[in-house]
């Protein structure tokens, strides 16, 4: 199995991947891989690093496909976050490694998964870096969109535009891949709305089904203000208790290991410094739970768009593939219900929580704003 075998519905992409490693005048030292979320964009810039490291072009079976693969390879380097940002610290010490040789590769190659994520000082600190690049060294970002990226960035990369799979696609590969059974994949990938992490998730855990069967319950249960407003806390509380459940695991590690490289024992003295690199830990723990968090809450309002999608196709476009085709009976009777007018106002009212969230409003009070809009 290539590299390239998880790059479902991606042809195109892989086309112009495979040039470049063919013909070296195609090949740039600087990319930007953009598309949707779920579109596999940090599952492209990976591949395309061990297709650079292997002598046959991504075979998927040398030891620089396996190691890639891993995450092991000594030569590619992949910088990720679970902050909201990604700082001028960070940037510095990649910018840094960017300029050494390869230790056993042929490439140096560096992979910034979430490039919108960069701070102006952090984006500035690899501009030179990415305008000019050592000759072994090549630069992966990955983005949503190329607007996301810093100008000055963007302009200097080649860009990558990813789509968003078919479901025909996903169900295929969740079949081959993961051993799931037809009619589970197909409904997991329609639902995933083109996101393959998520589709695999829906497929796998059957958990994860069940909370999402129960947030499409959501519409037809709001009768009244209090419903509105336990419904907006229920979400954003299930919100929180998983990014905690995450967070907590990943808090205690990073305390640990600062403890440990700082020799602080439980009730010694702190050396000089210690305090400042603790505060700015328990600062990036902080920022981390909120990302989490919001994601979850988002993964819930897109629940509820594809929903409120699905009663539109009904009441205006009668035989239009429903993305929750399992739910279709609750579609249905939210259709009778709702007029083609009050489920637009639907839409409205979670499109505005999004923007919300992204403008850093407060979780609950969003949410309970937008379940108002949900009243009959």
């Amino acid at each position: 199995m290539s590299v390239w075998t998880e790059l479902v519905g991606q042809e195109p992409v892989v086309e112009t991947l495979q040039a470049a490693l063919a013909d070296p005048a195609h090949l740039t030292h600087a990319w930007l891989f953009t598309g949707p979320p779920g579109s596999g964009r940090s599952n492209a810039a990976r591949a395309f690093a061990a297709a650079l490291q292997c002598e046959n072009g991504g075979c998927g079976e040398c030891h620089s496909c396996t190691t890639a693969r891993s995450g092991s390879h000594p030569d590619i380097a992949v910088i990720r976050t679970d902050g909201l940002t990604i700082g001028i610290d960070t940037a510095r010490e990649y910018v840094r490694k960017a300029a050494l040789r390869p230790a056993l590769g042929r490439w140096q190659v560096l992979i910034v998964e979430d490039a919108d994520r960069l701070t102006d000082q952090a984006a500035n600190a690899l501009l030179k870096a990415i305008e000019e690049p050592a000759s072994h060294t090549v630069w992966m970002l990955c983005a949503p969109a190329v607007e996301d990226v810093m100008i000055t960035v963007r302009s200097r990369c080649r860009p990558v535009l990813l789509r968003t799979p078919p479901t025909d696609a996903i169900a295929g590969l969740l079949v081959s891949r993961d051993g799931i059974e037809p009619e589970l994949a197909h409904a997991a990938a329609a639902a995933s709305q083109g996101h393959i992490g998520r589709a695999r998730g829906l497929a796998r855990d059957p958990e994860a089904r069940e909370r999402r069967r129960a947030i499409l319950a959501i519409p037809l249960g709001i009768r009244s203000l209090g419903d509105c407003l336990a419904a907006a806390q229920a979400i954003n509380e299930e919100a929180t208790a998983r990014a905690a459940a995450i967070a907590d695991v990943a808090d205690e590690r990073e305390t640990s290991d600062l403890r440990a490289s700082w020799g602080v024992e439980e009730r010694g003295r702190r050396p000089a410094g210690y305090a400042g690199e603790a505060s700015r830990l328990e600062r990036d723990q902080k920022r981390r739970r909120t990302r989490l968090a919001r994601d979850g809450i988002d993964g819930v309002l897109l629940d509820l768009l594809a929903f409120c999608r699905d009663v539109v196709a009904v009441q205006c476009a009668s035989g239009a593939p429903l993305v929750n085709a399992d739910v279709a009976s609750d579609v249905e009777t939210a259709a009778r219900m709702w007029t083609p007018e009050s489920t637009l106002r639907r839409i409205d009212a979670i499109v505005e929580c999004r923007e919300a969230l992204d403008a850093n409003a407060a979780a609950q009070l969003a949410l309970e704003r937008m379940m108002i809009g949900f009243l009959p």
